[in-house]
């Protein structure tokens, strides 16, 4: 991400319908605070995904544990039922296999969409509270991933 995202951030974040499931809309400060710390840092938490050259959403990408990277995605109501999150979730599933890390997904047990993108592509429900754990092993993501 760089600082010329901030502006498509905070549509992205001040979106309550966009938000629902993951917290309350973000005022352009927090915004602002978030893409410092996720997007900016040395080794980011977050990427910028576009389509076509725009801004549709971000790639959540980092170490969840010693073994797993944590996968996930926050896309813009405008990029919802295009498969930008099936193809996010495939490059990202191909970025752990290359570091030979397992996947986690994690998401409210009401987000139905990333439920079943995550058992899609062979996610195993491994904890159900606040929010529900998905892992795919390492050694599993080519049997899940097209040809």
């Amino acid at each position: 991400m760089t600082e010329n995202d901030l502006d498509d951030l905070y549509d992205l974040l001040s979106d309550e319908e966009v938000m629902q499931y993951i917290e309350a809309p973000y005022s352009r400060k927090k915004t602002e605070s978030f893409l410092c710390s996720a997007g900016l840092a040395g080794d980011p938490l977050i990427y910028a995904a576009e389509a076509s050259g725009d801004f549709i959403g971000y790639c959540v990408f980092h170490p969840f544990d010693d073994t797993s990277m944590e996968i996930g995605w926050i896309l813009k109501r405008s990029a919802w039922g295009k498969g930008y999150a099936c193809r996010l979730t495939e490059l990202m599933l191909k970025m752990c296999r290359d570091l030979n890390e397992d996947a986690v997904i994690e998401c409210d047990p009401e987000q139905e969409t990333t439920r079943h993108i995550a058992e899609k592509y062979g996610f195993k429900c491994t904890a159900e509270g606040e929010l529900s754990v998905y892992r795919l092993s390492v050694s599993d993501i080519d049997r899940y991933l097209p040809e």
